[in-house]
Parts: C-alpha cells; structure tokens; sequence
C-alpha cells in the first residue's frame, strides 16, 4: 500500500501565486464532468451536478484504493465557465448567462471500466438526481495562464479584466478556451473573503 497521493502537492498545474499571472503547460487529464446552465447561487442543477460527482468520485477512490492500492486524496472541484460575450464575467457579472461545468478530476491509471463500477455503485441506494449527467471525459488545455486569487467570486472580475485585457495581448497571445476555476477551499465552509481560487485560461500565440 502506498501513501495516499495529494495531486495538490504534486501538480505544479494546481500550484499558483496570488498577484502573478504564470505561463504553464498542463497535462492532458480526465475528469467527471456534469454540465449545465444559469446562476451556480440559485440554479438547482449546479447543487444536483455537485450531488452526482461526489459519490462518484469517492467510489472511484475505494475502489482504487481496495483494487489497485493506490489511494489519493480527491482532488478539488473545478470548473468551466463561458457565455456567449465575456463581458458576462467580467463587467455585468450576468450570471444567469454563464454556462458551465463542473468537473472532478480522475487519475489517469482508473479506466472507463472503473468509473462504469463507480457509478453503478454510487446509485445502488439512493440515486442523485443528475448521476446519468455524468461522464467521463479527457481535457486538453495545454498551455495557460493562470493565477492565484484570494477572495469572493465576484471579486474575480477586476483579476480576469487584467489577465484578458492587459497580460494576455501584451504577451502576444489570444484566448482559446474556456475560463477555467479550480477550488482549493470548500466555498460552503469558508468565508467569501478566504476563500482560494486558481483561475485559469488556456492561450495560444497570436498569428
């Protein structure tokens, strides 16, 4: 039996400096993902998509841990976010535009056949509303700029206004996929201003 891994400690994707946006390349992973649409605050389908990853993810970590003897801390909540303007995020803060999904990351040695039994298993008694949403899916980001923010969510919007409009053109690069957030404090026992946020936006050089 090994000691359990913290991808927390050990990723240098989930590692970033508040104040400082840093260039990074991040490696292909996989993750369950639910999607859905509206205001995380009051959308019931953000708090249903929360509802079926967690018993999911931690069926993938006992069986990994029973099966393979690897075990590992579940990695934080992340997730997707994008409308169809970005003034959504970053000006009006119109949440009931944004789009997103919500995402647990899988280590890479757990295969489909594992999470096909983790699911089966996390509905063997009482069946979360949104657990046929979930799915299993690679993400390729590669190269990212990301920093550390220390604050509210709505806070974020003055952080991403510089990372968009100032640091992104400004190293000759442009946006190429979607605004990614990865939560290293539990936002339902920590206070708003506490809390840890990795902000993240993949990029690429503009032609």
């Amino acid at each position: 039996m090994t000691d359990k891994l913290d991808f927390k400690k050990t990723l240098g994707s989930y590692q970033a400096q508040r104040g400082r946006f840093q260039l990074v390349d991040v490696p292909d992973m996989q993750y369950l993902m639910v999607d859905g649409h509206g205001d995380p605050n009051t959308s019931p389908a953000f708090a249903q998509a929360l509802e079926a990853l967690y018993p999911v993810a931690y069926k993938l970590k006992f069986l990994s841990k029973r099966e393979l003897g690897r075990d590992y801390v579940v990695p934080p909540l992340e997730g997707l976010w994008w409308a169809e303007g970005m003034e959504a995020f970053t000006v009006s803060r119109d949440k009931s535009r944004w789009d997103w999904t919500a995402m647990l990351m899988v280590p890479d040695w757990l295969d489909r056949s594992a999470f096909e039994a983790a699911v089966e298993q996390a509905g063997a008694k009482a069946t979360p509303a949104r657990l046929h949403d979930v799915r299993l899916q690679a993400l390729s980001e590669g190269r990212c700029v990301q920093t550390l923010h220390v604050g509210s969510f709505d806070e974020e919007a003055a952080v991403l206004e510089r990372l968009h409009g100032e640091f992104i053109p400004a190293n000759g690069l442009h946006m190429t996929g979607k605004h990614h957030e990865i939560y290293l404090s539990d936002f339902r026992k920590v206070a708003p201003a506490k809390l840890r946020t990795i902000l993240r936006q993949p990029v690429a050089a503009r032609r």
